[in-house]
């Protein structure tokens, strides 16, 4: 019986070994991925352009701050903060918030998330001043979201009209007629002067240019935010991509498998090369090169200590910031 259990065992690694990538497990529900679906709900719902994972330069700290996401629209620039938290939540007397779970015999407690969307629609206001643009009074606003449905709110626990519980979150709907609870009304769909066409542009620029996390997507529609820092597998492959740096590729993308055996699968690998032309209308430049699909990327994902190993077979894209 040992035997057949042992047996068993080493098949099962070598399954794994050769069918799936041991990290790609780790991002089934991770915090970008919800961050990426709160984003395309967004957009759906109230048009405009969302802007995900930004690092907006600090000046008084010296140092960038994260943003999970921005949205625009012509009558409002709106900072979400997203927060992944499962289990049960309350605020505590210094404002933090505490996280319970069953079967934990320690909460977890956070920084209120509040206070924090709060700095970073600050910080992002200072950043678009020294960048030419002046946001209208009160134009800009900051919301947090709690997307998901593992989340319960402790009875009794008072949270400020900027944070968006689960139950808020998936009754949204578009259009005016819709029950909208009064964030939306007031977030989205504000009677404040429109912007000008010509600020307008200037803004979506400064936000599709500003600097954010490098984005690694997945297949199954996953997603990490982070830092990509190599590639590495065979000499030869790891040789043909060595242009894919950040300072002339801006993303690339996985486009076929050649199957010549197991061994010897190989993908197409496209990258554009990143165009520095700040007028106009540009075509981007795209080259090719076909490397074996066992060719990783190395990935440090953000808010986490570990470096994470990517096999280019089960990547979709990757987004490279300047």
């Amino acid at each position: 019986m040992w035997i057949e259990i042992i047996c068993g065992l080493i098949v099962y690694r070598l399954f794994r070994r050769f069918f799936f990538d041991d990290d790609i497990l780790d991002v089934e529900t991770s915090d970008s991925s919800a961050l990426f679906l709160v984003a395309d709900r967004i957009q759906k719902l109230y048009g405009g352009k969302v802007y995900v994972g930004l690092r907006i330069p600090d000046a008084d700290t010296g140092s960038r701050q994260t943003i999970d996401m921005v949205l625009v629209t012509k009558g409002e620039l709106v900072v979400i903060s997203v927060k992944n938290f499962s289990g049960f939540v309350s605020v505590g007397g210094d404002g933090s918030w505490v996280c319970e779970k069953a079967g934990k015999h320690r909460a977890d407690r956070h920084p209120d998330p509040v206070a924090e969307a709060r700095k970073q629609a600050s910080i992002l206001e200072s950043y678009l001043e020294k960048r030419g643009v002046v946001l209208p009074e009160e134009y800009i606003s900051f919301k947090v979201i709690l997307p998901n449905p593992k989340l319960c709110i402790i009875p009794g626990s008072f949270f400020p009209s900027e944070v968006i519980t689960y139950e808020q979150w998936v009754q949204l709907k578009p259009g005016p007629k819709s029950m909208l609870s009064s964030w939306v009304k007031s977030a989205f769909r504000g009677g404040k002067k429109e912007m000008q066409e010509s600020v307008q542009q200037n803004l979506d620029f400064i936000l599709s240019t500003a600097p954010i996390w490098d984005r690694l997507e997945l297949k199954g529609s996953k997603y990490i935010l982070g830092e990509f820092l190599e590639f590495k597998g065979k000499q030869e492959d790891v040789q043909a991509l060595r242009n894919i740096k950040r300072s002339k590729v801006d993303r690339l993308i996985i486009q076929k498998t050649s199957m010549f055996g197991l061994a010897h699968s190989r993908l197409q690998v496209l990258y554009a090369l990143r165009d520095y032309r700040t007028e106009g209308t540009s075509t981007l430049e795209w080259k090719e090169v076909n490397v074996r699909s066992s060719t990783e990327i190395i990935f440090q994902p953000d808010n986490s200590s570990k470096v994470r190993k990517f096999k280019l077979s089960s990547v979709t894209s990757m987004t490279l910031s300047a």
